[in-house]
C-alpha cells in the first residue's frame, strides 16, 4: 500500500502537545480559545482561496478529556469516516495497516491520517485544464484519489472459536476524488465529487502471491478507463499472507538470505552435472524452507488456500455494500474467481476472468505446473522470433543480417539455440560498475526469456540483449539480468524495520490446493521423471513451472490438512454470466483452459478468444475492449458462447501507426528502462518468475 510521497514531520507537534498538556488550564481560557477559533474559521470561509496552512490551528479536542492540543484540520474533513468498514484514509507513504496484535488498531490507524492534501496520492486530472481554470477551483478538483484501508477477516472461517484474524490491506482508487468541506471551495450543487461510484471494480493480479494493492497503484486508472470510461471506482487487496496484509508470510528474515538460497535451488536441469544430485539438493532445501515457514508462522499454512481467499473476496463485496460483485481478475485471480463464483453464485455480477486458469488442474499433483506448458515455445517461435522478422531491422535487432542474406526464421532459431546451448555449457562473464563481477547463466537467461513471454512490450529490449550477447558483448545482458536477479538492493537505504518479501506464500497456496493428491510411491524417481518431461516439452517454461510445484512433496509434513479446500464442480447457476478471456499465445494460461472452463460453465459464461501475445489480454484489442466495456457498464454479452478478437497491433510495432515515423515506438526506447518496467509488472502477476542467479 505504500506510495512515495512527502510526509509532514510530526516531531514539533508532539513536543508542543507535551508542553501544552503539562500546563494547568482553567475553563475560562479554554472557552476563549474555542470562541476565537469559531471566529477565525468564519473569517477564513470568506476568503477567495484557502490553503492547507490556513486550516492548521489549535483546536479543542473533545475526544481526549477536554485537553487543548495542537491539531491539523484538513479542508476535506477527517478520516477515517464514521461507519466506513474499510477505514479508508488518503494514502501516504505511512499508511500501512496496524499489526493484528495491536491493542487499539483503530486509534493507531487514525493517527496515520495526514491532513495535508499535498501529501496525499491523487490521480491524474480527469477534467481539462480549461475547465478547471474557468471554475477557479482548487488544484485537486477533477482528480481521483487513492485511499488506503484494511478489512479484518477470520483466520479460520470453519472455526468460530478461533480468535485470530487476517488484516487485509486494501487500496481503492476513487474516481470522483474528495469533496471539500469549506463553503468557498466546497462541492458545487449537483456535483458527484467524493461520492462512491455505482459499481466498484474489484481487481486481483494473480500469483499466487501477487499484490492487489500494488496492482491498484499501477493500473487502477487504466482499468477504470478501459472498462467503464472512468466511471467506476477500483479496489484491490493483498490476499492473506501477501505484502502489506498481516500476518505476512515470509520464511526468511531478510531478502538477502533468500537471494543466497536461490543461488543453489534455481539451477535448471540442462546445467546440472547430475540432475539426480541437483534434485536431491533442491528437495532438501524445499524441506528446509517449509520447516522455516512452520517455525516462523506455525499453522498459518492451513489458512491461505484459495477457498479462504475466495471467502475474503466475498467479505470485500459485503463491505462495499454492493448486492453483486463487479470484478476484473487476472491469471491466478481467475482461479480465485472460479472458486468464489461457485461458492457464492448469488453474488456474481459482472466479473471478467482474464488469462484463464482451470482450477480443476490445481487439484492434481504438480498440476499447477505441468498443465501450463502449451504455449511458451510457440510464443517464442511465432511471436518473439517470427514477429521480429516481420517487423524488420528498424524495429528488432535480431532481424539484422549477420551476413549478406536476409535473416530467415529457421536460421534465427538455429542461432538462438546455439547461443543458449553455449551458455549452458559455460556462463558468459559480465561486469557492472554498480555490482561488480557477474555471470550470464543459462538458468537466469532462460528464466528471463520466459518472463518476457508474459509481456511483448519487453521484446525489443530482449532482442537487443540477445543480439549483443551473440556478438560477444555482455554489457546489456548483465544490466538487464542484474535488475531482476536479486531482491535485496544494497544501493537503496535500509528501512528502519526491513520487511522481507512474501515470496513463500505462493508455494503454500499451490500446495494447499493440491494437498490431497496422492503422492507417488516411488518418491523422487517420479519427480525426476516429471522434471525431465517438463523441461523437454518446454525448454522455456518447463524448469520454472516444475520448481513452482516441487515443494509440495513436503507440504503435508508440516500442514497435514488445510482448513478448507473447494472440491465442487464449476457449473453452478450464477446470478449473472461471467466473461472469460483466453489468449492464443499466453505462456502461462493456455487457450484450452478457457475452452474447458466455458464448456463446463455452459450458459453461465462467454469466452473471448483473444488472438495476441503476452499473458492476459494486455496485447490491446479494440474488439476485446469493446465487449468487456459493454459488459461492465451494461451487463451485455455476445450471443455466441465463443467470440474471436484480434490484437490491434503487432509486437515490435506498437505505436508505429499512431506516430507515423515510428520514432516513438518501443524499439527506440532505452532497453534498460523498458526492462525495468517489465520486471515491475512481472512482480505483480507472479513474483516467482523473476529470474534468480
Amino acid at each position: 500500500m505504500e506510495k512515495s510521497s512527502l510526509s509532514a514531520s510530526r516531531a514539533p507537534e508532539a513536543e508542543l502537545e507535551a508542553e501544552l498538556e503539562a500546563q494547568p488550564r482553567p475553563l475560562f481560557p479554554k472557552t476563549l480559545v474555542v470562541l476565537g477559533l469559531i471566529g477565525l474559521a468564519a473569517f477564513y470561509n470568506h476568503l477567495p482561496s484557502l490553503s492547507y496552512e490556513g486550516f492548521h490551528k489549535q483546536c479543542y479536542d473533545h475526544l481526549t478529556s477536554g485537553a487543548v492540543r495542537p491539531c491539523a484540520h484538513s479542508p476535506y474533513g477527517r478520516f477515517p469516516r464514521p461507519d466506513d468498514p474499510f477505514r479508508f484514509i488518503p494514502c501516504t507513504n505511512a499508511t500501512l495497516p496496524p499489526a493484528p496484535d495491536d491493542s487499539n488498531p483503530e486509534r493507531s490507524w487514525s493517527r496515520l491520517f495526514n491532513p495535508n492534501p499535498s501529501h496525499w496520492s491523487w490521480g491524474n486530472a480527469t477534467t481539462t485544464t480549461t475547465e478547471l481554470d474557468a471554475r477557479n477551483d482548487d488544484p485537486y478538483d477533477g482528480r481521483g484519489i487513492y485511499l488506503c484501508g484494511y478489512l479484518d477477516v477470520p483466520m479460520d472461517y470453519t472455526n468460530k472459536s478461533e480468535p485470530r484474524l487476517f488484516r487485509l490491506a486494501v487500496t481503492k482508487y476513487q474516481v470522483s476524488g474528495l469533496p471539500r468541506i469549506d463553503t468557498v471551495l466546497g462541492a458545487r450543487a449537483g456535483s458527484s465529487t467524493g461520492s462512491k461510484s455505482e459499481r466498484t471494480i474489484v481487481i486481483e493480479p494473480g500469483g499466487p502471491g501477487g499484490s492487489g494493492t500494488s496492482y491498484v497503484w499501477r493500473a487502477a486508472q487504466d482499468i477504470t478507463k478501459r472498462f467503464s470510461d472512468g466511471k467506476f471506482d477500483v479496489i484491490g487487496w493483498d490476499p492473506r499472507g501477501v505484502n502489506a496484509t498481516s500476518p505476512a508470510i515470509a520464511c526468511f528474515p531478510y531478502n538477502a538470505d533468500r537471494d543466497r538460497w536461490s543461488m543453489l535451488t534455481m539451477q535448471y536441469r540442462e546445467v546440472s552435472a547430475s540432475p539426480e544430485a541437483q534434485l536431491e539438493l533442491a528437495d532438501a532445501m524445499n524441506n528446509a524452507t517449509f520447516r522455516a515457514c512452520w517455525e516462523r508462522h506455525g499453522d498459518l499454512g492451513r489458512f491461505v488456500g484459495t477457498a479462504f481467499v475466495a471467502r475474503d473476496m466475498e467479505e470485500i463485496r459485503k463491505a462495499l455494500v454492493e448486492d453483486e460483485m463487479t470484478g476484473y481478475l487476472v491469471s491466478y485471480g481467475t482461479g480465485i474467481g472460479q472458486t468464489w463464483a461457485n461458492m457464492f453464485p448469488d453474488s456474481v455480477g459482472r466479473v471478467i476472468l482474464d488469462g484463464t486458469e482451470y482450477v480443476r488442474d490445481h487439484r492434481l499433483l504438480g498440476g499447477f505446473g505441468w498443465t501450463a506448458l502449451d504455449n511458451a515455445t510457440d510464443a517464442w517461435r511465432d511471436g518473439f522470433l517470427g514477429e521480429c522478422l516481420n517487423a524488420g531491422p528498424e524495429h528488432c535487432a535480431l532481424s539484422r543480417p549477420r551476413g549478406t542474406e536476409p535473416v530467415s526464421l529457421q536460421e534465427l532459431e538455429i542461432r538462438m539455440k546455439k547461443l543458449v546451448v553455449s551458455i549452458s555449457q559455460r556462463p558468459v562473464v559480465g561486469y557492472l560498475e554498480s555490482s561488480g563481477p557477474s555471470l550470464i547463466t543459462y538458468s537466469a537467461l532462460v528464466a528471463a526469456i520466459y518472463g518476457a513471454m508474459y509481456n511483448a512490450n519487453s521484446w525489443p529490449a530482449l532482442a537487443q540483449m540477445l543480439y549483443e550477447l551473440e556478438a560477444g558483448n555482455s554489457t546489456l545482458a548483465t544490466a538487464l539480468l542484474d535488475r531482476s536477479g536479486w531482491e535485496y538492493d544494497p544501493t537503496l537505504p535500509s528501512p528502519p524495520s526491513p520487511k522481507p518479501s512474501t515470496d513463500e506464500l505462493g508455494a503454500l497456496v499451490i500446495c494447499a490446493d493440491s494437498y490431497d493428491a496422492p503422492l507417488p510411491p516411488d518418491g523422487l524417481i517420479w519427480w525426476q521423471s516429471l522434471w525431465s518431461n517438463m523441461s523437454t516439452q518446454a525448454w522455456i517454461s518447463g524448469n520454472s513451472r516444475f520448481f513452482s510445484v516441487f515443494p509440495c512433496r513436503h507440504f503435508n509434513t508440516y500442514w497435514p490438512q488445510p482448513a478448507e479446500v473447494y472440491r465442487g464442480d464449476l457449473n453452478s447457476t450464477l446470478k449473472n454470466p461471467v466473461l472469460l478471456i483466453a489468449e492464443t499465445y499466453d505462456p502461462a494460461t493456455p487457450l484450452r483452459n478457457g475452452r474447458r472452463l466455458v464448456n463446463e460453465m455452459g450458459k453461465n459464461a462467454r469466452l473471448i478468444v483473444h488472438h495476441g501475445y503476452g499473458h492476459s489480454s494486455r496485447d490491446k484489442s479494440s474488439c476485446t475492449d469493446s465487449i468487456a466495456k459493454a459488459y461492465i457498464l451494461n451487463g451485455t454479452l455476445p450471443e455466441d458462447q465463443e467470440t474471436p478478437c484480434y490484437a490491434d497491433e503487432k509486437p515490435y510495432l506498437y505505436g508505429v501507426k499512431t506516430t507515423g515515423s515510428g520514432v516513438e515506438n518501443a524499439a527506440s526506447r532505452d532497453p534498460i528502462e523498458a526492462w525495468r518496467e517489465h520486471i515491475q509488472e512481472l512482480a505483480l502477476w507472479k513474483p516467482g518468475l523473476l529470474p534468480r542467479r
